[in-house]
């Protein structure tokens, strides 16, 4: 049985308890009620009927059911326990209307006490008893009314999270394909240039260098379908699953592909001592690493290249130096710079660039390995 039809069911099992109350009640008061009685049974089985649709149509629902209780109090006889229907729709209206809509339930209420203890000779007697009625009205209607809106907080705080999870998402597949594609675009251009310089002069090299920008290409495209396989069933991957991603142990043929397209890159890094990262500081890692050393070919104009990462205790230490013409005077970070920025803020490193010490580009990036 779903949901909805188990909330239907308690309504219908609590309105017949109610009804039947009321209905036993008015058995009781027969002699008092003598031909008043069908109307009785009438007003008793709308506020029942109220109490069944409290849900579905909070407003509609206690409307008729104080104009009942009203009518009834006014021109049949006071129930004792017709009053207690009425807060339970009322309540249902603070909880289940709309804001515009719950904001009539006080004013409602209010009228409707109007016409029940107009009828009533002990409110006459104690005029506290209206106000203290009333008062415990309002409450069952605060109550519900405060309940909805804690129930709208929490789930405008979980559609919120549910955004920032989306965008965050987005925002890391745009670094992973922008890292993928704009890597591997600058090589090729770097290999195609190549090979247009050579294709007069030294043909058997042009063979070489071709085929190397193919399988650039080639390589390019595993690692694509290797990421759009991640995004398609982002739902069952596993965080930490290798799969899909490259992390530290391919930088070796990162800066193969480099040697390939012209840059020289000496590598330093100790296998043992980045085996047991973190997924997430691994791939970041290496696309920290790959990002870099596309801007040495893009920007740098460097005929050689130095990576070195390495474990230190709680961090990682990754840094990428060139000998090429360096930054500019006042030079603006561009895209690429701008995405290991974000990587390193969101794992909560830090990052610094800028000219070496002996010329050309440095990038230094320190990640905390938790």
């Amino acid at each position: 049985m779903t949901r909805p039809s188990r909330s239907l069911v308690l309504d219908l099992l609590l309105a017949a308890a109610f009804l039947a109350a009321m209905l036993v009640e008015r058995v009781a008061a027969a002699p008092e009620l003598g031909d008043r009685m069908p109307l009785a049974v009438l007003l008793s089985t709308v506020q029942a009927a109220a109490v069944a649709a409290r849900r579905s149509t909070p407003l509609s629902a206690y409307l008729a059911g104080t104009a009942a209780l009203s009518a009834e109090s006014l021109w049949v006889l006071t129930s004792p326990v017709a009053p207690y229907a009425n807060i339970v729709v009322l309540h249902a209206l603070g909880l289940h209307g709309t804001r515009a809509r719950a904001w009539a339930g006080p004013f409602i209420a209010l009228a409707g006490m109007a016409g029940y203890f107009t009828g009533s000779e002990g409110a006459r007697t104690y005029p506290a008893i209206p106000a203290g009625v009333l008062f415990l009205w309002l409450l069952g209607w605060a109550i519900g009314y405060g309940s909805a809106r804690r129930l709208e907080e929490r789930e405008a705080a979980r559609a919120r999270l549910h955004r920032e999870a989306v965008n965050g998402e987005r925002a890391r597949m745009a670094r992973e394909l922008h890292d993928l594609v704009g890597h591997t675009v600058n090589v090729m251009l770097v290999q195609a240039g190549a090979a247009r310089r050579l294709l007069e002069r030294d043909p058997e090299r042009t063979r070489t260098v071709l085929t190397e920008l193919e399988q650039t290409g080639r390589d390019a495209l595993d690692e694509l379908d290797r990421v759009l396989a991640a995004l398609r069933h982002q739902p069952e991957q596993d965080p930490d699953d290798p799969s899909g991603r490259p992390g530290l142990a391919d930088l070796g043929r990162l800066t193969g592909r480099m040697d390939r397209a012209g840059l020289t890159v000496g590598l330093r890094l100790d296998p043992g001592e980045v085996a047991r990262l973190p997924r997430s500081i691994d791939v970041s890692a290496y696309r920290i690493v790959q990002e870099a050393l596309t801007n040495t070919v893009k920007h740098g104009r460097a005929a050689t290249a130095d990576v070195s990462v390495r474990r230190l205790g709680d961090r990682l230490e990754i840094e990428v130096s060139d000998d090429g013409r360096g930054p500019a005077e006042g030079y603006v970070p561009g895209g690429g710079l701008i995405g290991i920025s974000e990587r390193v803020s969101m794992l909560g490193g830090s990052v610094e660039h800028g000219g070496g010490d002996l010329g050309g580009f440095r990038l230094h990036a320190v990640l905390p390995v938790r």
